[in-house]
């Protein structure tokens, strides 16, 4: 009888909905970002020479050289601009990619 009582109270709730919470949290919140930063890296990872890539604050170039942690990016005929690799944004290049690239005609 005793048990019955305790599996009843209010802190047995409280535990219960604080869990369901911090579920939640982790399916919407922590799972998508992670899920995110994991994309970014393979994308890092797999950029090389010739691609056309967007930085996080804009700069729209083609690689050049990638070395390691940095990459090479030329922004006009003569003007190179070395960025860290982290720098250059995976949905920023991809919708530059699909949309914008058929509209520039001289990046």
């Amino acid at each position: 009888m005793i048990f019955l009582q305790a599996a009843n109270s209010p802190m047995t709730s409280n535990l219960v909905f604080l869990l369901a919470i911090m579920l939640v949290m982790y399916f919407f919140f922590m799972r998508p970002q992670m899920k995110r930063q994991k994309e970014q890296m393979s994308f890092e990872s797999a950029i090389k020479k010739g691609d056309t890539v967007v930085t996080s604050s804009g700069i729209i170039g083609k690689v050049s050289k990638v070395e390691g942690a940095i990459t090479h990016i030329q922004v006009d005929q003569k003007t190179f601009i070395k960025v860290l690799s982290s720098a250059i944004n995976k949905e920023m290049s991809e919708k530059y990619n699909t949309a914008g690239a058929s509209t520039d005609k001289d990046a």
